[in-house]
């Protein structure tokens, strides 16, 4: 059997430390930048990581909420590491920078500028549809800024996600002069003997290129998947540690330097004394308060995932989206003589019907936002044909934008039934560069931060950030955020110390309600809050709208309140044009995701 691996005695492979991930994956926040700087020395005496990933993704968004300022955590959380000759990386979302919505050109630029300067050596950027107009210019900024260029690939499994596909879009990138190749499995479905065969053909035409590997562990696939790749010259593996390893994150370090290490590569040892400290030390984190926000549902591994492609970390918020509904289904059913259905028997319809549109919908990578989008549009589809009505019937503007092209392409094909509903509905596709559509706005934040005598920061820093996330950097500078925190943080403990724990009734009245406007209203339409979070009807900074009352005109595509989420105050668009019947939810209100917080008809 050895013989069988000696091919691969003098392959090295390296690690990479996912610690922001690690912390996104399982819950709603990560470590504040006291904490990150007690760590880091640890992860560094482990000897064992190449790399750590330091920042990115929602990273900046949370310590906005804390009321920390971003740029110090991101320059204090690198230092060490970069003394080391430890390589960092972030996480960045192509057209979208590091929010859930599209950046400007200008803004990206300075991005990328100021994120060198603040010592992050790579960056990772994706498009969540493959689409490589939305990363050419991260190559492009990044290089310019003396970055390593890592462009990650979407990873997941249809017809349309071939070898020869990923190779296109390696094909482009590599023509933009990105350095490196992420394989981003970030549901963990993509098949181990598929990535291996996939690294092997990239390795083969471009042996130059570094690769790694990253992917979730929720379905199961991912270690052999790490083998898969490794055999076939991977050169990097993204790994966890406990106790934030397995579950929907990653796997732990431990097991796959085990494995690499039996089957003949070369790989680091680990300092097992440091591992225990900082295994430790990441529970004292937990203990002290992020365990209050991660979902415990995130620590669970399923194969469920494995037929409908969504990632693992939405699981949470799917079943509340589920839980919301769940009543009100069943009293349509009633109604209809039909037999009610279990909450388990939702989950297993959503999952079917994820599988029935996605295709549908031209096989969007179900990553973020999108992955977001074809759940909403599921799990409406599965509420409007339990209740006899057709599919398709509603489906919210950011969705709409997806499928429309605004975004931008679709990797495969509309089926001609949701191009009828275009027609249908009066809408256009955009044929253009999504770039183009969102003209720069540096000038415009700088002259806010001139009138409100704010400094612009080290290598314009601060700038970024008020451009990247307006909202949330407001609510920093003034603070509110910090309030906030401390305020809900405060929530949660009580909520945890309670002898008792009850559950809020949805909408703040009896279940039996919601059914009974189902019943008494046919045409009522449901307004549903897109997140989890406090409802605002009146907002300072954005807009000022009281609550609507009943007979009260709405109007389709205008704000209907605001969620006050972790990462700031999300709109909630009106889909409809019509009068309030009802709104339930009273300012500061917690609403779930997918709950009904209005009808309207």
């Amino acid at each position: 059997m050895r013989k069988y691996f000696l091919n691969y005695m003098a392959k090295e492979i390296k690690f990479s430390l996912v610690y922001r991930d690690m912390w996104q994956a399982s819950g709603k926040y990560v470590p504040r930048v006291d904490q990150l700087t007690q760590i880091a020395p640890l992860i560094v005496e482990m000897g064992c990581f190449a790399r750590v990933e330091t920042n990115g993704g929602a990273f900046e968004q949370v310590n906005l909420l804390f009321g920390e300022n971003p740029n110090r955590a991101v320059r204090d959380w690198t230092r060490l590491f970069n003394e080391k000759g430890i390589q960092t990386h972030m996480l960045e979302r192509g057209l979208n920078g590091l929010r859930m919505y599209p950046v400007p050109a200008d803004v990206r630029e300075l991005f990328f500028k100021v994120k060198k300067s603040q010592r992050t050596n790579i960056s990772r950027s994706f498009c969540g549809l493959n689409d490589t107009r939305n990363l050419e210019l991260s190559v492009k900024y990044a290089k310019q800024a003396g970055m390593i260029s890592q462009v990650a690939l979407c990873i997941t499994n249809s017809p349309i996600h071939t070898i020869e596909y990923y190779l296109k879009m390696v094909d482009e990138v590599v023509a933009f002069g990105c350095d490196e190749i992420c394989l981003k499995d970030m549901a963990g479905i993509g098949r181990p003997a598929f990535l291996g065969g996939l690294t092997a053909a990239i390795k083969k035409k471009y042996p130059h290129l570094v690769i790694q590997y990253h992917g979730h562990t929720g379905p199961g696939f991912s270690v052999a998947s790490m083998l898969e790749v490794a055999q076939a010259g991977a050169d990097y593996l993204d790994v966890a540690m406990e106790p934030l390893s397995w579950g929907m994150v990653h796997p732990d370090v431990i097991t796959i330097q085990a494995m690499l290490k039996d089957a003949g590569f070369k790989v680091p040892e680990i300092n097992m004394k440091a591992y225990m400290e900082a295994r430790q030390m990441t529970q004292s984190f937990i203990d002290d308060f992020l365990g209050y926000f991660i979902d415990p549902g995130n620590k669970i591994m399923t194969s469920l995932l494995v037929g409908c492609g969504l990632p693992g970390g939405m699981m949470g918020s799917m079943m509340a989206d589920l839980k919301g509904m769940h009543s009100a289904i069943n009293m349509a059913l009633r109604n209809q003589n039909k037999s009610e259905v279990s909450l388990s028997d939702l989950v297993v319809l959503l999952f079917q019907e994820v599988e029935y549109i996605w295709p549908k919908l031209g096989y969007p990578p179900l990553v973020t936002p999108f992955s977001q989008y074809v759940k909403n549009i599921a799990l409406m589809n599965v509420m409007h044909t339990l209740k006899g009505e057709p599919r398709w019937s509603t489906i919210d503007k950011n969705s709409w934008d997806m499928i429309l092209g605004k975004t931008g392409r679709l990797p495969g094909p509309l089926a001609p039934e949701i191009i009828d509903l275009v027609k249908q509905h009066g809408l256009e596709f955009y044929e253009g560069n999504p770039q183009d559509a969102f003209p720069n706005e540096l000038d415009k934040y700088r002259a806010e931060m001139a009138e409100n005598g704010w400094d612009c920061g080290e290598d314009d820093e601060e700038l970024l950030e008020l451009a990247m996330h307006d909202r949330q950097y407001r609510d920093y500078k003034s603070g509110v955020a910090k309030k906030r925190f401390e305020q809900e943080l405060e929530a949660e403990k009580l909520k945890a110390n309670a002898p008792i724990v009850t559950t809020r009734p949805v909408l703040d009245m009896p279940k039996i309600d919601v059914a009974d406007m189902l019943t008494k209203y046919p045409n009522a339409k449901p307004i549903q809050s897109q997140v989890r979070g406090k409802v605002l009807w009146e907002i300072d900074l954005l807009d000022k709208s009281k609550a609507p009352t009943i007979g009260s005109a709405v109007k389709e595509n205008t704000p209907f309140c605001f969620i006050q989420t972790f990462y700031g105050n999300e709109k909630i668009i009106s889909p409809y044009n019509g009068k309030v019947l009802r709104t339930y939810a009273k300012q500061g209100d917690v609403v779930q995701k997918g709950e009904i917080i209005a009808f309207v008809e």
